[in-house]
């Protein structure tokens, strides 16, 4: 028993520490989508495109291509439906960035993790965890206070459409994370990204033709070559790792240590694009680590949280 216990919580930190890496190494997105030019959904576009690519050739060099052929329709339709849910949360949050402030799309956009804590008793037959409630008002907290000194605007008109759609994208993005930890349940990670990210390729492919057509596209090779990183280093790599970290802990758990991205953001901003740290955005930090701090202390009620990792997630 003592062995078992050890091993579960082995396997629980390895999973924070994946979920948690992964939302660090997403706060440098910003960095890289600030050497690209072109339309926001054509971005999305290279992203998903090379990094479905990239798997493309994992499964084919690792043999993972052949489970492809053994799953069935119920489990196509999951794949098939999570990168049609995948497309309209990135859709959703771009929209809402251009129609209202930026602050008032990040904040209301980073309300995700609230809704995966209240829907995870309901999606994925874990009870209510109350030891989650401290540590998600002290990040979601965090992220108000960092946000909330550039002013939240929730206007009428296009602001007020925008504040909606980003509400919008926090439901589909905890629907994501949702989805996610049910439906790797029985599939590989490579697997479940390899029809994700086809499928947001080619439901974005007449939006990203139009934008060539109207000139929306890349104009430079640096352009290219930063979307090239997005999609191989930022989508595809983080993806396993994200995976593989979501299948050893809860959903509302790795919810909250989500929070590390815009944290980290901000703080890559500072550091890179000379953009002022100011004490707000210390406190906020502050904040949200002190809860993702919490959340790691919580020790599993009992067993394994989550099902044994398969051959792509013991990178």
């Amino acid at each position: 028993m003592p062995h078992e216990v050890a091993a579960t919580r082995a396997e629980r930190i390895s999973g924070l520490l994946r979920v948690a890496a992964t939302g660090v190494v997403w706060g440098t997105i910003p960095l890289v989508l600030r050497a690209a030019d072109g339309d926001p959904w054509v971005k999305v576009f290279y992203r998903v495109l090379f990094a479905a690519i990239v798997i493309s050739i994992w499964m084919l060099a690792s043999g993972g291509w052949r489970e492809l052929t053994t799953l069935g329709r119920t489990k196509w339709w999951q794949v098939i439906s999570q990168g049609l849910l995948l497309t309209v949360n990135w859709l959703l949050f771009l929209t809402a960035l251009d129609l209202t402030e930026v602050a008032t799309a990040e904040l209301l956009g980073y309300t995700g993790p609230v809704f995966v804590a209240v829907l995870t008793p309901l999606v994925t037959g874990d009870r209510f965890d109350r030891r989650i409630v401290l540590p998600l008002a002290l990040a979601l907290g965090g992220i108000v206070v960092i946000l909330g000194q550039h002013g939240i605007a929730l206007g009428g008109g296009r602001q007020a459409l925008g504040a909606a759609l980003a509400a919008g994208s926090a439901l589909t993005y905890a629907a994501l994370l949702l989805r996610s930890k049910k439906i790797i349940r029985g599939i590989s990670s490579g697997a479940l990204m390899f029809g994700e990210y086809w499928v947001a390729s080619l439901v974005l492919l007449p939006v990203v033709l139009w934008s060539y057509a109207n000139g929306g596209g890349p104009t430079s090779a640096g352009s290219y070559a930063a979307l090239v990183t997005l999609g191989v280093v930022h989508t595809a790599g983080t993806g396993f790792v994200f995976l593989s970290g979501l299948r050893r802990i809860r959903a509302d758990h790795a919810g909250i240590l989500m929070y590390a991205e815009p944290v980290s953001a901000v703080v890559f901003a500072a550091l890179f694009l000379g953009e002022p740290l100011t004490v707000a955005t210390v406190v906020g930090g502050a904040l949200v680590v002190l809860g993702g701090t919490l959340v790691a202390r919580i020790e599993p009620a009992s067993g394994i949280e989550a099902p044994a990792p398969t051959a792509d997630d013991t990178l």
